[in-house]
């Protein structure tokens, strides 16, 4: 029975919303999960099928804590269809392959391979480098702007010149390149995670399957809409043609800091035009943080005039000013960080319940080096991804082999794996073993073999052997098929990698999970659907005993929060950055990115201002610039601080400064004697 006596008035007003379209605009720490949750359980209470509500999130992780958190209240919760975006639309694209036009065999890319296979397209395309060609944009800028065109739904031509002006004179080509690049894809049978919610859309709105599919669910819930990209939008909205007429999107537009991933504040903004009788309920009752925190949070979201107005007001009583800090320089900023840190440990604040935030990964720099000369034990979220990690790949392309033997991209990885394989002779070999009707097939090894120097010969019949043996033995679970072909693929990584021990340890962490998918291709596509931030995800929680200083990028503690927060390098040039500071959009996803850094506070909440930071890109190691202020920082702002300057005008002197009536002899006339 549905009991909402721990829900704030607004709360339970949403919660028990009785039909149509629900905008919640939950601010920071206003309670978004709870509230959800418990509208998850008063529909449920109130008659609904669970099998016919449909909880869309943006991270695994976010579905499986609301879907467990309703079913302890209400049992048939766990019947709701939950999960990401893509991890849906994985499901329905599968169901429906036929109809798409696609093999239900069909393999997934993650963004490293698509990038890989766009760079392939643009070789074949004659645009690769040569002598007298022009500089034309790498893989990872044809990825960048392939995919904001996609999910934004804007066309080509309007993403070049707003994102990438410099490349406008390639403009027709990198259309040739992306139509060569989506036929390459449907020939070799596989996708990328931007194909899945195109071929999503495209069913919604299909005359036929677009109302059996909208008719499948009477309710929608989206959390996090403010990051919805136009692809996401156009789905939802395709979502209403059936019966249902109750859509609920929980977020927060002044979070809305995912712009590189086409989403946009607009999509929250315009939600009550989609939905034109939409009904708004706004949380301001904040239970994370204290007040003299969220002051300063407030006064820098008041100057947004373009968003929904929220003013949070903490639950949590007393709490001190936020401390703002100008320092000297980064390596000072280092310093003052540490000792604050193992101050507060001192005074029985676990390192994991404080966290150091910075606008980019290499901000902590210095710091790292700090930490690790202290010996403060630290993890760090932002950096490279998990599956972006060699070895991780290597792996996951032998997987994808093994349930689809005509994904010529994992074939060419893996080959380039054996002695004496490079990127030429790994093409020949693919060439022969994925031409015809039955690709992989055995009477294809031998002229594989062929293209493949002798001394590679014994290390692929190996991996050969097991692929053949994975796919032929049907009988074998999804971690026996997994551990026999991370066997065949030990000798290879061994001899590939100089740290392969840590490496192994990995793989062997992905063959265990590995045991809790029905099979390999599921598996796969769950791992790139979801990808965890590193093996510990896959290993579990830590033992109790052991502690750490977070460090994370703002984009990454996005969702979390800290008894204390440290915010580094906070002056203009860095938030916002010189590159996102072109327009007033980008400005003001820049403000509320520095918004949710600020939010993630619990108590106790520090920004740094280093007045010189270090010019990067001239590769001079004494290239450093002065600073000021983050422009969001403004007088009113920093009044709401305690305000502390160390060293700022201080010119530092090795072993001290020595009396002026002293003179210290500089001669050199004695070398000339």
């Amino acid at each position: 029975m549905f009991d909402g006596s721990e829900l704030n008035p607004e709360q339970l007003a949403a919660a028990t919303h009785p039909g149509g379209p629900l905008l919640v605009l939950a601010g920071a720490g206003t309670g978004k999960t709870t509230t959800l949750c418990a509208r998850v359980e008063w529909l449920l209470d109130a008659g609904a099928a669970p099998e016919r509500v449909l909880l869309l999130t943006f991270t695994r992780r976010a579905a499986r804590e609301m879907l467990q958190r309703a079913a302890g209240r209400a049992p048939g919760a766990r019947r709701i269809v939950g999960g990401t975006f893509h991890a849906v639309a994985h499901r329905l694209v599968r169901a429906h392959a036929s109809a798409l036009g696609l093999s239900p065999s069909f393999t997934l890319l993650d963004a490293g391979d698509a990038a890989d296979l766009l760079d392939l397209v643009r070789e074949e395309q004659g645009f690769a480098a040569g002598s007298g060609a022009k500089r034309f944009p790498r893989k990872h800028t044809l990825a960048d702007v392939y995919s904001r065109t996609v999910n934004a739904q804007e066309p080509l031509r309007e993403v070049i010149a707003s994102g990438f002006p410099w490349i406008e004179e390639h403009g027709d080509a990198l259309a040739g390149i992306f139509r060569a690049y989506t036929a390459r894809k449907r020939a070799l049978g596989v996708l990328d995670l931007d194909d899945l919610l195109l071929f999503w859309r495209a069913l919604v709105r299909d005359e036929v399957a677009g109302p059996r599919i909208a008719d499948a669910f009477d309710h929608v819930l989206v959390d996090e809409y403010q990051d919805v990209n136009g692809l996401q939008v156009d789905i939802v909205r395709g979502l209403r043609c059936g019966s249902s007429q109750d859509v609920t999107a929980v977020g927060d537009d002044f979070q809305a800091i995912y712009g590189f991933r086409s989403a946009s504040a607009r999509h929250i903004l315009d939600f009550p035009t989609h939905f034109a009788d939409a009904t708004v309920v706004t949380l301001e009752r904040n239970y994370r943080s204290v007040q003299p925190v969220l002051d300063v949070a407030n006064a820098v979201a008041a100057q947004d005039t373009a968003g929904f107005r929220k003013v949070l007001r903490a639950q949590r009583d007393g709490g001190a000013r936020p401390g703002l800090v100008f320092c000297r320089d980064a390596s000072a900023e280092a310093a003052m960080v540490c000792d604050a840190v193992l101050e507060a440990r001192e005074q029985g604040m676990l390192l994991r319940e404080q966290a150091v935030l910075m606008r980019t990964s290499h901000d902590s720099d210095l710091l790292e080096l700090e930490l690790a000369r202290r010996r403060i034990p630290f993890v760090k979220y932002g950096g490279l991804r998990y599956l972006e990690a060699a070895h991780v790949k290597d792996f996951l392309a032998l997987l994808r082999v093994a349930e689809n033997p005509s994904d010529e991209m994992s074939w060419f990885r893996v080959l380039q794996l054996l002695d004496g394989v490079g990127p030429a002779r790994a093409r020949r070999a693919v060439n022969a073993l994925v031409t015809g009707d039955t690709p992989g097939s055995a009477d294809r090894w031998e002229p594989a073999l062929a293209a493949l120097p002798s001394s590679a010969h014994e290390q692929t019949r190996a991996v050969l052997v097991a692929l053949a043996a994975a796919r032929a033995d049907r009988d074998l679970s999804t971690a026996e098929r997994a551990a026999m072909l991370h066997e065949a693929l030990v000798p290879l990584i061994r001899a590939h990698y100089p740290d392969s021990p840590v490496r192994l340890e990995d793989l062997a962490a992905l063959v265990g999970a590995a045991g809790e998918a029905s099979d390999l291709s599921t598996f796969v596509s769950e791992l790139l659907l979801d990808p965890p931030a590193s093996t510990q995800d896959l290993a579990g929680p830590p033992l109790l005993d052991d502690d750490w200083l977070v460090l994370s990028t703002v984009h990454s503690a996005k969702g979390l929060e800290w008894g204390a927060v440290h915010l580094l390098a906070a002056y203009d040039g860095n938030f916002p950055a010189c590159m996102s500071a072109g327009s007033s959009e980008e400005v003001a996803e820049e403000r509320r990115l520095m918004y949710v850094a600020l939010t993630r506070a619990r108590r106790s909440l520090t920004v740094y201002v280093p007045s010189r930071f270090h010019h990067r890109p001239t590769g001079r190691d004494d290239a450093h610039g002065y600073s000021r202020p983050s422009r969001f920082l403004t007088p009113e702002v920093q009044a709401l601080f305690d305000v502390r300057r160390s060293g700022v005008d201080e010119v530092p002197v090795f072993g001290g400064a020595i009396e002026a009536s002293r003179k210290i002899d500089v001669s050199v006339d004695e070398l000339f004697a």
